[in-house]
Parts: structure tokens; C-alpha cells; sequence
């Protein structure tokens, strides 16, 4: 619920906001305040007292068990696609929200399908009971289809650059053998044209080695999962191998002389 004190649209979110939400979305059960706030480097009471702003502010709106009915008692799960007519779409999911089965109701915008219901019974026949206790409401059921599985991921965009804890950084940049290496990328290098989610992949980067900024022209950025990277960037970077081989060859030409070409 949204309090008297503000709502959604008054609020912005910082970056201190997007990495509690990210940290409560990854597993709001076992973290703690104290974690967060080690996370970003302010005091747990601040974690606390943000958590309550977004909480009032309805952004965060509840905290939630994630069950796998199947595993409890073998119950099914079901996804009703509905159509309902715009002007008894509030109504319908207040009340859709009442029958006994539904565990989650959630509108859409545009489109035929404007409405997913999502519902759990002992069997088939269950089910089939809250079908028609939904068309009684008024909407009209488009499809429907048993649930297999379902996996709640955080928002990567409020979470560390590039995927990584911000104390991956610190710990690099206060080791001693890890130095802040800044690399051209020359035309033809093999991370030319890859994501840096891709480069990782392809173990073209290793797990000790943290992207932190890429100048472009005139613009520098801030290296993300889905970065790609291009020929002339400047990377700046921080490795325990500083300037040697294992650091530097990604961004290298390749050497024709040494490769190796299939018959």
C-alpha cells in the first residue's frame, strides 16, 4: 500500500535504493541490513530506515514465500490467460483475487490478453472449478497451460556493475599483486564485437579480472553484462596479472603467423 506521506511517482530512486532492492529481490529472507550496508559502504540504520522509505513509498510492496506446489502434496499450477473488459478490470481482479486456488493475479496492458491468473488445485477437476468460478466474473479464459517451473531472478540494471560485488574492486585494488592496467583495443583483437558476458564465456576474461571503465570518444562508461565491446575503446581494468599476457591478449590483434588454420 501506498501511504499518505507520498507515492511511487514522488520518489527516485539512488543508488543506494536500487542495491537494497536488488539484495531483497536475491533473497530478502537471510539478508540483513548489516549486509547491505556492507554492501555499500552506510550504516545499517540507513539500510533500515531506506527499507521503510520504499516501503511507504509502495515501491516495495510485500515479501514473499516462493513454493513449488508440486513438491507440496503434488498440486498442480495453472496459468488462466484471460480477456476482461477494460472497464471491469478492477473489479474482476479484486474479486478473481477471493476464489479459493488463486495465488496470484496480474494485469496487463494492451492486447487481447489483459490478465494472468495464476491458480493451484489437488487435480484437474480443481482446476477446472476455478475456470468457472473466473468466467462467472465476467472475463473470458483465452488459453490456459500447467506451470512447470518458475525462477525469480533480481534486476541486474540495480545490481553491481557487470554482475560483481563492489568489494570485488576494493579487495582487487587494495592487493598487493593487482594493479589498474589501461588497455587500447586494437581492430581484430578476439573481444572485438562480444558482450562482456560473452568474453567471460568464452574465458577470454577471468574471474579475477574486473572491467571498471571504457572510454569511447568522448564519452566513458561504466562496463555493464551486455556491454559490447568495440575496436579502439579504451578499457581500464584492474588484474592481479597487471600487464602480461593473460591480461592484454583479448585485446590484441591476433597473430596470423601463429594461428592455426583447418584443411
Amino acid at each position: 500500500m501506498v501511504s499518505d506521506s507520498g507515492s511511487a511517482d514522488e520518489y527516485r530512486l539512488d543508488e543506494i535504493d536500487r542495491r537494497i532492492l536488488y539484495a531483497l529481490m536475491d533473497d530478502a529472507r537471510t539478508t540483513s541490513a548489516p549486509e547491505i550496508a556492507e554492501h555499500v559502504n552506510v550504516s545499517p540504520a540507513t539500510i533500515r530506515n531506506r527499507i521503510a522509505r520504499l516501503e511507504d513509498h509502495g515501491i516495495i510492496t510485500g515479501y514473499h514465500a516462493e513454493v513449488n506446489f508440486e513438491r507440496a502434496d503434488g498440486r498442480l499450477t495453472n496459468l488462466f490467460l484471460c480477456n476482461v473488459p477494460f472497464p471491469d478490470i478492477e473489479r474482476i481482479t479484486a474479486q478473481a483475487g477471493t476464489i479459493p486456488g488463486i495465488v496470484n493475479v496480474r494485469e496487463l496492458m494492451g492486447g487481447r490478453t489483459n490478465m494472468h491468473v495464476l491458480a493451484v488445485g489437488e487435480d484437474t477437476t480443481e482446476l477446472r472449478r476455478i475456470g468457472r468460478q473466473l468466467s462467472n466474473l465476467g472475463l473470458e479464459i483465452e488459453d490456459e497451460m500447467l506451470v512447470q517451473d518458475e525462477k525469480h531472478h533480481p534486476y541486474a540494471p540495480f545490481g553491481p556493475d557487470n554482475g560483481q560485488d563492489v568489494r570485488l574492486a576494493d579487495s582487487i585494488s587494495l592487493s598487493g599483486g593487482a594493479e589498474v592496467v589501461d588497455i587500447t583495443v586494437e581492430e581484430e583483437a578476439p573481444i572485438v564485437g562480444r558482450t562482456i558476458q560473452e568474453a567471460v564465456e568464452a574465458r577470454l576474461l577471468d574471474d579475477d579480472t574486473l572491467l571498471i571503465a571504457i572510454e569511447r570518444g568522448d564519452e566513458t562508461m561504466t562496463p555493464h553484462g551486455d556491454t559490447v565491446i568495440q575496436s579502439n575503446d579504451i578499457v581500464t581494468l584492474f588484474s592481479p596479472h597487471g600487464e602480461k599476457q593473460p591480461t592484454i591478449d583479448p585485446f590484441k590483434k591476433t597473430d596470423d603467423s601463429d594461428s592455426t588454420v583447418p584443411a
